[in-house]
């Protein structure tokens, strides 16, 4: 008894004290995440005051709050527009491999580390934060913007290329043979196949079985067939991010706009218990010996998303301040960064430091690139280049063809 009432206690004040640094955040005009994270390195391992009896609970509590993020960002989109993401953007998630991924493996060679050390640090580099992102996409209202779509697949590309790389990494991490980890990795791709198929094949049947009129049942069918793909995912190896994406695609129409209005207060809620338990989790002390590093790789990094983001959507045909804002938003590393340092700390115990260090840094300058970026380069003086008569608009065709006459 004594410990229920110690949880509910502590559970209190940390809803409470989000909710007021949320009501800080909207007044000022900034994205509430930078705050829940230095709220959970105040008061976790090391902080000021470590809460105990609820930390299990905010563990629990976290993993929903990635896998109804996911989910909100799959029932923005159809099984279609995913599979048509894939084809046209597939370069852009090779772009955005190259760029990120070189970073954080040669800073683990320079460092003496080893190569499976590297392959890890490259993982962690590489991927964006999903989580982050889609709370900061909704914070800043941009899910209807035209970049969005091209965010969102590179989100998709890396999310799914996690079903490759991460039983990739396990496997080299544990020494096994060539042929388990072959094994593995077929049993994820076979995951990740089956259930986009169903999604674009039987998607409408998905829906209609899910589908009720009650409100109740609608929210516990949806949240219930959820949790339980994204724990089957997550035991196949497959992230259980991946599995509640994919969810979220297979419904649509009306269900998927219920549904969306149902979780939206749950996403909202438990995602803020997921940043909080990010900096519960880090001890402040082991931070500042790896600081220097990290913040060089931050800086790197953050440069070669922002690249990653403006190529992809100039290859769509977005406008410079969408390319902008595109290449801000993707800045952000969270949760998968988090997992593969942890899974490699066995072979070099440096890293998970260092890659704590290296997310939160990028989990606050995240937000405030995804803000300022597009502003920041609007006010950069700018070279226009001269274009050819023939390529010009048809404005300026018609200046130029009045400055002809005019000439005589």
């Amino acid at each position: 008894m004594h410990d229920t009432t110690a949880m509910l206690i502590e559970l209190g004040a940390i809803i409470l004290g989000l909710g007021l640094l949320g009501r800080l955040a909207a007044r000022v005009g900034f994205s509430p995440i930078p705050l829940y994270l230095l709220a959970g390195l105040a008061f976790g391992h090391g902080g000021i005051l470590p809460l105990q009896a609820s930390e299990e609970f905010i563990a629990t509590g976290a993993e929903i709050g990635v896998v109804l993020l996911l989910l909100l960002l799959g029932l923005e989109y159809s099984a279609s527009e995913l599979v048509t993401t894939l084809r046209t953007q597939y370069p852009s998630g090779a772009v955005d491999f190259v760029l990120n991924a070189a970073p954080g493996a040669a800073l683990a060679l320079l460092l003496g580390w080893g190569p499976v050390a590297a392959v890890a640090m490259a993982g962690v580099t590489w991927i964006s934060s999903s989580g982050v992102i889609a709370k900061v996409l909704g914070d800043l209202r941009r899910l209807g913007n035209r970049e969005t779509p091209v965010v969102l697949g590179v989100l998709v590309l890396e999310d799914l290329a996690m079903a490759v790389y991460l039983p990739i990494l396990t496997a080299l991490l544990a020494g096994v043979s060539l042929a388990g980890g072959a094994v593995t990795l077929l049993i994820s791709l076979g995951t990740v196949g089956a259930v986009l198929y169903v999604a674009l094949r039987h998607g409408r049947l998905v829906s209609r079985a899910v589908s009720s009129d009650n409100a109740e049942m609608l929210l516990l069918v949806v949240l219930g067939v959820t949790l339980l793909v994204a724990g089957i995912a997550q035991q196949l190896q497959v992230s259980a991010a991946v599995g509640a994406f994919l969810v979220g695609i297979a419904l649509s129409g009306e269900v998927a706009e219920g549904a969306s209005n149902l979780l939206t207060p749950l996403r909202d809620l438990f995602a803020a218990v997921f940043f909080v338990f990010f900096g519960l989790t880090t001890n402040p002390a082991d931070i500042p010996p790896v600081l220097l590093p990290a913040l060089a790789l931050a800086a790197v990094t953050t440069l070669t998303k922002i690249a990653t983001g403006y190529w992809a959507a100039r290859r769509a045909g977005i406008s410079a301040k969408g390319r902008w804002r595109a290449g801000g938003t993707l800045v952000a590393r969270g949760e998968f960064s988090i997992v593969i340092a942890g899974l490699a700390v066995g072979v070099e115990p440096r890293i998970g430091p260092l890659a704590t260090a290296y997310v939160l840094i990028l989990v606050i300058v995240g937000p405030l690139a995804a803000r300022w970026t597009e502003p920041v380069a609007r006010r950069l003086p700018r070279r226009r280049a001269k274009r050819p008569l023939e390529t010009a608009s048809k404005a300026s065709t018609a200046e130029a063809v009045e400055a002809v006459h005019a000439n005589g």
